[in-house]
């Protein structure tokens, strides 16, 4: 863990994202918009490969959840980088937004049916979760946004892959 710390420290300084100056990026509302919604979808994504891990224990959900927490990390970053408040529950598998509320409920009765279930559920996450970064780094200019947005959508697509190989063997 530490080693994990001392790496993205490490990128933090060597890309420029420390801003020494405590001034914010000018954002568009969009840019605001998409930096909470991609926090909170990562939580959705952790939280249920977190309870899908204790369901199931394949070592796929213990993996990636570990990933998913990395993710948040940054997404906090470059949210207090940019001095933008959010909301975030402290309490696994409750959302403030509405349609991440209902997605993980969905995902979380489905994932509960089987172990291949559980495996769709991860790759149905990973699918939206690419989508949704897709579109995120259409909407910025921000090349600090980008910089994390593509870090994640690399991680997606390793993710994908991942669940897709778990797929194959059933």
């Amino acid at each position: 863990m530490k080693n994990a710390i001392l790496k993205f420290s490490i990128i933090i300084i060597s890309t420029g994202w420390l801003n020494i100056f405590g001034q914010s990026a000018n954002l568009s509302n969009q840019e605001v918009a998409d930096m909470k919604y991609m926090l909170e979808e990562e939580k959705v994504a952790r939280d249920t490969y977190e309870f899908l891990d204790s369901k199931w224990n394949l070592m796929v959900f213990n993996n990636i959840k570990q990933s998913e927490q990395q993710h948040m990390n940054m997404m906090e970053y470059l949210l207090n980088a940019n001095k933008v408040s959010y909301k975030l529950s402290e309490y696994h598998g409750v959302f403030y937004n509405e349609r991440l509320q209902k997605m993980y409920n969905d995902l979380i009765e489905k994932g509960s049916k089987s172990k291949y279930d559980a495996l769709e559920v991860g790759k149905t996450i990973e699918v939206t979760d690419i989508e949704d970064l897709e579109n995120a780094i259409k909407n910025t200019s921000n090349s600090e946004i980008n910089d994390v947005y593509s870090r994640l959508l690399f991680a997606s697509n390793n993710h994908l892959r991942a669940f897709n190989r778990n797929l194959s063997r059933f």
